[in-house]
């Protein structure tokens, strides 16, 4: 039996439509803050990170890295109660250097993505 043309183009089409709402089922660094390569003249207190969708908290971390790969973040990574999209974590005073923000994340449909991104604090006089 020959497959049709309408049969073979409708089996495209849903395929097409099927490509775009796979790849948006992932959460993936919608943006950051401080942000993604930024260099700061005063430290922050916290690191926020806002994804493309909502996460699981239980099986999601923030973690904030010194220039020598020392973790300097205060582990208390949490959901913000008011944004399921946002991670927030808190970090001592830091100090001038290079900063490397590791993350991982997963969606509320389980899938999960990871990442890092670095940010600068200016060295003060």
């Amino acid at each position: 039996m020959k497959n049709s043309p309408t049969a073979l183009a409708a089996i495209c089409i849903t395929l097409l439509l099927m490509v775009p709402a796979n790849v948006l089922a992932h959460a993936f660094l919608d943006h950051a803050d401080p942000k993604v390569g930024s260099v700061l003249a005063k430290p922050p207190s916290e690191i926020k990170l806002w994804f493309t969708q909502e996460i699981e908290p239980d099986f999601s971390t923030i973690e904030v890295h010194d220039s020598h790969g020392n973790r300097v973040d205060k582990q208390d990574a949490h959901q913000d109660s008011s944004d399921k999209k946002l991670m927030i974590v808190s970090v001592p005073a830091l100090a001038g250097g290079e900063y490397t923000v590791v993350w991982k994340v997963v969606s509320t449909d389980t899938h999960h993505t990871h990442g890092t991104f670095k940010f600068t604090v200016k060295t003060q006089n």
